[in-house]
C-alpha cells in the first residue's frame, strides 16, 4: 500500500498520498499506508475520504477546507474489490489549492485500478494460506495421502511466494525472472515463454539467458526483433494474433490450452510440421506445453507458455495453480507496461529538450547526457548552447550562450520544470541584448516569481565573445552549480569556484555576480552536472580532483566526445542515482 501512496504523490508531484481502508480490506491482509511514511493526514482528508466511500466515485476537489481549517486540494478515486465491493480510497491531498487536470484524474484513476488488483491478489493469498493450513491438517490426518499432501504444499507454497514476489516487480525484466525462478523448481518446465500483444501481433519477451526466456536449466530463445514504443518488448520474429498458434488461440479465446505432441513428431505439430505452442518452441522434445492467457484489467495482454520435454499432464490441482499463476503474472506485467510507458514519455520529454549544439567557427562543442540507472527515475539535468543576439551598436560578430543546469526532483515534473526554465532563460537572453549572464540569470529568476513557477535548482549561465587573435571572453554566472573546470593548453587545470545562491522560488531575487576568463587558443572549458561527482558515501572533493587530473592528463588533441565518455567512465559512480550532464567548449587553434 505504501508503494502506491508513494506514486500516487510521484505522478501528481502532491506532498501526501494515502491507502483509506474500510474494514473488509482491512480483514483480506491490506494495512493502511501514508506517503511520506509515517505523516499524519489532516482530519479534513479523512473526512473526504469517507465522502469519496459513501458515494462509491472519485471525486476531486480544488476548494475544500473545513471549519476554521485552512483551504486544500483533494483527489481520492475509490478501490473496487473483485465481487464491486468498496474496499477503500487511494487518495493524494496538496496544502495548497490547485486545478486537477484531467491527466491527474487519470493517472490517480490507473493508480487506484492497479492498487485494487493488487488487494485482490492480498485476498487470494489469504484464501490459499487457509488451503495450506487445511492441507497440513489432512497430512497429519491421512499418513497414506503424504505425497498428495507434499504435492499441496509445494503448490501453496508456490502460489504465496508468486503473489509476493510477484508484487514486488517493477519491469518487465524482472517480471520475466520471477517467473522463471518461481516455476523452474515446483512444475519443472523446459521452456517458459511471455508473449505480449502489440498492434495485432503477439511478440516473445526475451530473458537475459542466451537472449531468451528460458527455464533454470533450459536453453534460451534467441531475441532479435524489437517492437517500437514498448519498453523491454523483444525478441524472435513477431507473429499474428489472428494465426493458428495455440498461444495465438489461447489469446484470442481468453482460455487456457494444453498441446501435447505424439510420440513421433520429434516435438512438433505433427498435422503443421513445426514447434509446439509457439515459434520460440522449436528445440522442445516428445513434450507438453501449456498456453495460459494473461487476464489484464481492460484487455488479455498476451499469454505465459510452459514447456515439457517429456509428456506432462495436467490435472484439476495443475490447472487451478497454473490459472492463479498466470493471474499473478497478468497483474504484474499490467503494472511494468503502465510504468515503462510513462518512464519511456518522461525520457523521451527530457531528451527532446536537450539541445543539438550549433557550429562555431573557433570553436569545438561536445555534450554528453547520462540517464540515472534507476528506470523509474528521470532528472531535470540540462545543457544548451545558441548564438547570443547582437547588442544595438555592437559588433555583428555576436557571442555564444552557454548553460548547465540542474532542477531539484526526479520525475516527470523535473523534466517539464527543467524545459520551461531552459526556454525562459533563452528569452531572457534574447529580451536582453548586450547584458551579462548575471542579469540574465535575475531576470529569470524574477519572471519565474512573477509567473509562480516553483522551479528550484542550480544552474551556470556563461557568454562566451570572440576576442580576437584566436582568444576568446568567458563570463559567467554561477547559481549554486557545481564548480566549471578550465584547462589551459599547458595542462594546467583551474575550478572556476566564484559562485552565488541557488536558485529557489522562494528566496527574493537579488543581485547577482559576473565573473570572467580570456580563453587562449588550446583552452577547454569543462561544464557538469553533481550526478558525475556525488554518490552515497563518497567525497566529492576527492571526486572532482579525479576529475581535475583526468583532464589535465589528457592529450591535447583528443576529440571532445572521447574526452567525456572517458571521464564519465573514470570519474561518475557505478550505480548511478542521478543523471549526469557533461559539457566541454574547446578553443581552437587559429
Amino acid at each position: 500500500m505504501n508503494r502506491f501512496a508513494r506514486l500516487a504523490t510521484r505522478l501528481l508531484a502532491v506532498p501526501l498520498g494515502l491507502v483509506w481502508l474500510e474494514p473488509a480490506a482491512e480483514a483480506a491482509g491490506a494495512v493502511p499506508e501514508c506517503w511520506p511514511a509515517g505523516a499524519a493526514p489532516d482530519p479534513a482528508v479523512l473526512v473526504c475520504c469517507r465522502w469519496v466511500a459513501e458515494d462509491g466515485r472519485p471525486r476531486f476537489l480544488s476548494h475544500a477546507g473545513g471549519g476554521d481549517g485552512p483551504p486544500f486540494a483533494f483527489g481520492g478515486v475509490p478501490l473496487i474489490g473483485g465481487s464491486g465491493e468498496l474496499l477503500g480510497v487511494l487518495a493524494v491531498a496538496d496544502r495548497d489549492l490547485r486545478a486537477w487536470s484531467e491527466d491527474d484524474v487519470r493517472d490517480l484513476s490507473d493508480l487506484a485500478a492497479a492498487c485494487s488488483a493488487q488487494m485482490r491478489m492480498r485476498s487470494r493469498s489469504e484464501t490459499v494460506r487457509q488451503a495450506r493450513e487445511a492441507a497440513e491438517d489432512a497430512a497429519h490426518a491421512a499418513a497414506g495421502e503424504a505425497t498428495r499432501v507434499h504435492e499441496l504444499l509445494n503448490r501453496s507454497e508456490l502460489l504465496l511466494r508468486a503473489s509476493e514476489d510477484l508484487a514486488g516487480t517493477s519491469g518487465l525484466e524482472d517480471v520475466r525472472r520471477q517467473v522463471g525462478d518461481l516455476v523452474g523448481g515446483d512444475l519443472g518446465p523446459a521452456r517458459i515463454d511471455l508473449v505480449l500483444v502489440r498492434q495485432g501481433m503477439l511478440h516473445h519477451v526475451p530473458s537475459p539467458v542466451d537472449g531468451g526466456f528460458a527455464a533454470p536449466g533450459g536453453a534460451g530463445v534467441a531475441g532479435t526483433a524489437g517492437v517500437a514504443g514498448t519498453a523491454g518488448v523483444t525478441g524472435t520474429e513477431a507473429f499474428p494474433l489472428g494465426s493458428d498458434w495455440p498461444v495465438a488461440r489461447a489469446v484470442r479465446e481468453n482460455r487456457m490450452i494444453v498441446v501435447h505432441a505424439p510420440p513421433e513428431s520429434g516435438g512438433a505439430d505433427a498435422a503443421a510440421g513445426r514447434p509446439l505452442a509457439t515459434p520460440a518452441f522449436d528445440a522442445l522434445d516428445h513434450g507438453t506445453a501449456v498456453c495460459l492467457p494473461l487476464r489484464g484489467t481492460h484487455d488479455t495482454l498476451g499469454a505465459l507458455v510452459l514447456g515439457w520435454d517429456a509428456p506432462y499432464g495436467i490435472g484439476v490441482d495443475e490447472r487451478a495453480v497454473l490459472t492463479t499463476l498466470a493471474g499473478y503474472t497478468a497483474q504484474a506485467v499490467e503494472r511494468a507496461l503502465h510504468l515503462d510507458e510513462r518512464v519511456t514519455v518522461a525520457r523521451q520529454l527530457q531528451r527532446a529538450m536537450l539541445t543539438e549544439l550549433p557550429d562555431v567557427p573557433g570553436l569545438e562543442l561536445s555534450a554528453l547526457y547520462r540517464p540515472a540507472g534507476q528506470h523509474d527515475m528521470v532528472g531535470g539535468d540540462w545543457y544548451d548552447a545558441y548564438p547570443l543576439p547582437v547588442a544595438p551598436g555592437a559588433d555583428a560578430a555576436g557571442g555564444l550562450a552557454l548553460t548547465v543546469g540542474d532542477i531539484t526532483g526526479h520525475d516527470m515534473r523535473a523534466a517539464s520544470l527543467m524545459g520551461q526554465v531552459r526556454s525562459m532563460l533563452r528569452q531572457a537572453d534574447h529580451d536582453h541584448p548586450g547584458d551579462g549572464p548575471d542579469q540574465v540569470l535575475g531576470a529569470l529568476e524574477r519572471a519565474c516569481r512573477r509567473l509562480h513557477l516553483p522551479a528550484s535548482g542550480t544552474a551556470l549561465h556563461a557568454h562566451l565573445t570572440a576576442t580576437g587573435a584566436g582568444h576568446w571572453l568567458l563570463r559567467w554566472s554561477n547559481a549554486g552549480h557545481p564548480a566549471p573546470l578550465l584547462a589551459a593548453a599547458d595542462g594546467t587545470v583551474e575550478s572556476l569556484t566564484e559562485h552565488d545562491v541557488l536558485l529557489h522560488h522562494a528566496l527574493e531575487p537579488g543581485p547577482r555576480t559576473c565573473a570572467g576568463r580570456s580563453l587562449a587558443p588550446g583552452s577547454t572549458l569543462l561544464l557538469y552536472t553533481d550526478g558525475l561527482v556525488e554518490e552515497p558515501g563518497g567525497d566529492i572533493e576527492d571526486n572532482v580532483g579525479r576529475l581535475a587530473h583526468r583532464l589535465a592528463t589528457a592529450p591535447p588533441d583528443v576529440p571532445l566526445d572521447v574526452l567525456l565518455r572517458s571521464l564519465l567512465d573514470a570519474v561518475a559512480p557505478r550505480d548511478a542515482r542521478d543523471d549526469a550532464v557533461l559539457f566541454a567548449v574547446r578553443v581552437c587553434a587559429p
